[in-house]
């Protein structure tokens, strides 16, 4: 005989998900909503390693390089500010569907630019997709996920950004040897719209509207239909309320996330998000050439080279989603900074007598500490930190500053390295993990452990569980 839940009203529906284990198709249902995370890494990725030949079919400036790379920050931005209050207006099914048509289209129209003007324009597209995904991937994974594995669940997302952007170099190793030359670019970036395309038609199919969010915006009856499609029970609406859908004028605005209860997680959010962006958008998008200046100048070494460092990368993200229940946002965030600092610090110090073994070393350490900490943990905090009716606000605004951070990153830090050197730009860099670190220390907030909808009053919970982790 089926479980019967009586539903009463939409906390019944959050308290459900809370305390379910969830179904044989949980994982498979999480991967497909983290797809756009695979879509935004591996462009990133593929732009990366395609530079080389993208000057050459363009002839670029050093500023028009900037330009196209962070032209997709700018449309990531406007995507997730926007986007995040969308997903709470409209749902997050249709948003997910909406971001990887927007996904397809960008990948396939920037492979096929015949100049500057129409790469930037998709390529703001692509950003705008990109800036519209993390929003309600990550707020359905916090609605989706039982309160146990939730810090986990969406933690996952930094994972699948890894493994992308390792997956990256392997589908573009063949098109290398089979002697695309200057026309690699477009290749590596239009192979973009095929993962996004599987994943569009596995959401058509496998995915649902996020039951807290139904229940609060379509009313109790839609929510049990969903309940009963995915868990397999039966549901019985005892009160549906006589307005399902919630006035225009009381819907939430992202404002809201900037209310005295939420105002310190909203800083802390925000300083995570922008300077973990900083520290890894200023090595990241580099990785390539790094690889070919400690490997040698071949371009395979740009390719393999990228693949190794990203490895630790997977290493530290796979890490983090097996401790998190255990340490928690915060403390995560303060070790991942930490590492961090040491290996800039190290590099910066003591290059000139280190081996190219020993500088790469450290930069695989920056890069598992950062997965491990702060790279995960400011879109973890956001999806975490606030209640289902401002979760697409306050997810979106954390990675608008993620964005915020990759703008800085893309355009400042190149210009420190023709200015400093690299090296030197490692000594500034540091000022970015510094500033995390100390946010992190000092607002004692922690999301992971707290109910869905807790968030409401959750403060003196919060500070006690953060103090609990001193």
């Amino acid at each position: 005989m089926k479980q019967e839940l009586i539903i009463r009203n939409p906390k019944d529906v959050s308290d459900f998900v809370d305390e379910h284990p969830g179904v044989r198709s949980s994982f498979l249902i999480v991967m497909i909503a983290l797809g756009g995370v695979f879509v935004d890494a591996y462009d990133f990725t593929s732009l990366g390693i395609g530079v080389p030949a993208l000057k050459m079919t363009f002839g670029l400036t050093p500023f028009e390089v900037g330009s196209v790379t962070a032209m997709m920050a700018f449309g990531a931005f406007v995507g997730a500010i926007w986007g995040g209050k969308a997903t709470d207006k409209v749902g997050r099914y249709k948003m997910f569907l909406v971001d990887l048509v927007l996904l397809v289209a960008a990948a396939l129209g920037a492979a096929l630019s015949i100049n500057l003007t129409m790469l930037l324009v998709f390529r703001f597209l692509m950003g705008l997709g990109v800036g519209l995904d993390f929003p309600v991937a990550l707020s359905f994974i916090a609605e989706f996920v039982n309160k146990k594995r939730r810090g986990a669940g969406v933690n996952l997302w930094q994972l699948m950004w890894y493994v992308a952007a390792s997956c990256t170099g392997l589908v573009i190793l063949p098109f290398y040897f089979a002697g695309f030359g200057d026309d690699l670019w477009r290749v590596a970036v239009g192979f973009g719209a095929v993962p996004a395309l599987i994943i569009l038609g596995l959401r058509f199919i496998y995915m649902k509207e996020s039951a807290p969010w139904a229940a609060q915006n379509l009313g109790l009856n839609e929510a049990a239909k969903i309940l009963e499609s995915t868990y397999e029970i039966k549901t019985r609406v005892i009160q549906e309320p006589t307005r399902s859908v919630p006035k225009p004028e009381h819907q939430a605005k992202t404002g809201e996330i900037f209310k005295p209860q939420f105002l310190k997680r909203t800083l802390l959010i925000s300083v995570i998000c922008a300077t973990q962006s900083m520290e890894y958008f200023a090595i990241g998008f580099n990785l390539p050439s790094i690889s070919q200046t400690l490997f040698g100048k071949e371009f395979v070494n740009a390719i393999i080279g990228a693949i190794a460092f990203n490895i630790f990368g997977i290493v530290g993200a796979v890490l983090g989603v097996m401790v998190t229940k255990k340490m928690g946002s915060r403390r995560m965030a303060i070790t991942g900074y930490s590492l961090v600092l040491v290996a800039l610090f190290a590099m910066f110090m003591f290059h000139k007598t280190l081996s190219p073994q020993y500088i790469a070393l450290l930069i695989g350490l920056m890069i598992l500490g950062h997965s491990f900490g702060p790279g995960a943990q400011g879109m973890t905090m956001a999806a975490l930190s606030y209640p289902t009716r401002i979760r697409g606000a306050g997810t979106g605004w954390g990675q608008g500053m993620v964005r915020v951070g990759s703008i800085i990153g893309f355009y400042f830090f190149p210009l420190l390295i023709a200015a400093t050197g690299f090296y030197n730009m490692l000594g500034i860099l540091m000022l970015a993990p510094a500033l995390g670190l100390i946010a992190a220390l000092t607002i004692k907030w922690e999301p992971v452990g707290a109910s869905m909808d807790g968030a409401d009053d959750q403060e003196p919970v919060a500070a006690a569980m953060a103090g609990a982790l001193e």
